[in-house]
């Protein structure tokens, strides 16, 4: 009987973020061909991603090598097989030397002419610009019931990500940690909610300050502490993300979740989260100007100072209130129940929060969307007016406070030339006792220089 599996090489990126974006053409293609067998090779930090992929033959961790050797290795291990279709989304030198009846190789970005998203990028490996798969992983039923025992039952889920593979794009955790106070406070929008911190084994630093917000009972802290893959089916279960432009922020959007990002010196017209309620936030800069300051992008200087909290804790509101329905139809039971808002009568009034930059509505309107529903120009806000600062004024002194004339200064006599007296040298007291004793030890010299008895 004659074999009707399909084999298909699919050779992805090394990076979390790239390989999330681009695991759209593996549900397209689980989807086209239902007798497809998968080898996947990744990245070492992306592979586990992959694990639970419907149809998997077989999972290669590919670590990098000095002069290329870690294709050759690659190569030699791939070599026996034929394959149906490679698609190679690094175009690699080993997809030629494969033997394969088609092949879908990705071209460079300077050869497709304006820059596109990444996502977009990747669907047209496979010719899929009109219709172009969202991002998706699979995972399985042991998977989710591992996730279900991490999160168990509660409140909603604030899942932040504080961290990101390079300081210039990292939001500082203590910002992070002022946002998630606010969001998970009486007067936020979830004030019954869970705290879910998010990161690698590295990220500790950035994840202890987050950390500190809130009651142990009400904390998630996932920060190094399971698989790659058991976390994204742990932000499955998040009602809100918030983080930085990192691989968490992409898993975040692919796992449905709304998904606030936040960028500066990377661009969002490439890598901003793909997702119908996903959403990009900038400070007042654009990225052009970051890369006017740091052209090649690798300054250990933190760019993402002029981002206030105020306008992250405003996108984060915004986007609660606006995915409440979707996510409600989404989740059906497991979704909890609305928060009643309470109003109580305080002795004293508080005193008025200063109010936040303006910020203009019309822009998300005009923005230009793509089909997945993301915007470019996502909770932008505008630039406001510096204040006109109030002019000095100056007060004249009472008239009957009398202002004593300063001393006269002695004439200096220049007919004598000016000689700086000899300051003796200070001694130490180290040096002090050690002249006392070499004078105690060595006798005086006689008149005619010589020492007695020499």
């Amino acid at each position: 009987m004659p074999d009707s599996r399909f084999p298909i090489l699919l050779i992805t990126s090394t990076r979390i973020g790239d390989a999330v974006l681009a695991s759209g053409l593996l549900r397209r293609l689980i989807e086209e061909v239902p007798n497809a067998r998968f080898t996947i090779v990744a990245g070492p930090l992306a592979a586990p991603l992959f694990r639970d992929t419907p149809g998997l033959d077989a999972l290669i961790p590919l670590p990098k090598e000095k002069h290329g050797m870690h294709w050759l290795r690659l190569w030699a291990k791939l070599r026996s097989r034929r394959y149906g279709l490679i698609v190679d989304l690094r175009n690699s030198p080993v997809s030629r030397f494969l033997s394969a009846q088609k092949r879908a190789l990705k071209r460079s970005s300077s050869s497709v002419g304006v820059p596109v998203h990444k996502v977009v990028e990747a669907a047209r490996v496979l010719k899929l610009e009109d219709v172009v798969p969202a991002p998706m992983i699979y995972t399985s039923p042991e998977t989710e019931a591992a996730a279900d025992l991490i999160v168990g039952q509660g409140g909603p889920i604030l899942a932040i990500g504080p961290a990101a593979n390079w300081v210039g794009k990292t939001w500082p955790a203590e910002r992070f940690a002022v946002a998630a106070a606010d969001l998970l406070g009486p007067n936020g929008p979830m004030p019954d909610g869970r705290l879910m911190v998010v990161g690698g084994p590295d990220d500790r630093w950035a994840a202890e300050a987050v950390r500190r917000v809130i009651a142990r009972d009400r904390l998630i802290d996932l920060v190094g502490r399971t698989d790659l893959l058991t976390v994204f089916a742990c932000l499955k279960r998040a009602r809100l993300f918030i983080g930085n432009d990192s691989g968490l922020m992409h898993m975040a959007a692919a796992a449905g979740t709304p998904t606030l990002g936040l960028f500066g010196p990377s661009d969002d017209r490439l890598y901003g989260p793909w997702g119908r309620h996903a959403r990009a936030l900038r400070g007042p800069r654009e990225f052009e100007s970051f890369v006017a300051s740091d052209p090649e992008l690798n300054q250990a200087v933190c760019h993402m100072l002029d981002l206030p909290v105020e306008w992250v804790v405003r996108a984060a509101r915004a986007l609660y209130a606006e995915s409440e329905a979707d996510w409600r139809e989404e989740h059906g039971d497991r979704a909890p129940p609305p928060t009643p808002i309470t109003f109580v009568r305080t002795a004293e009034p508080e005193a008025p929060r200063p109010a936040p930059p303006d910020w203009d509505p019309s822009v998300l309107g005009d923005a230009p969307r793509s089909r997945s529903g993301m915007s470019a120009a996502s909770f932008r806000p505008t630039k406001a007016e510096p204040p006109t600062p109030a002019p000095l004024t100056f007060r004249a002194a009472p008239a009957d406070i009398a202002v004593r004339p300063p001393a006269p200064t002695p004439p200096v006599d220049l007919s004598e030339p000016i000689v700086a007296p000899v300051l003796p040298k200070r001694r130490t007291a180290a040096r002090q006792s050690k002249a006392a004793a070499a004078a105690a030890v060595i006798p005086s010299p006689t008149e005619d220089g010589e020492s007695p008895g020499v």
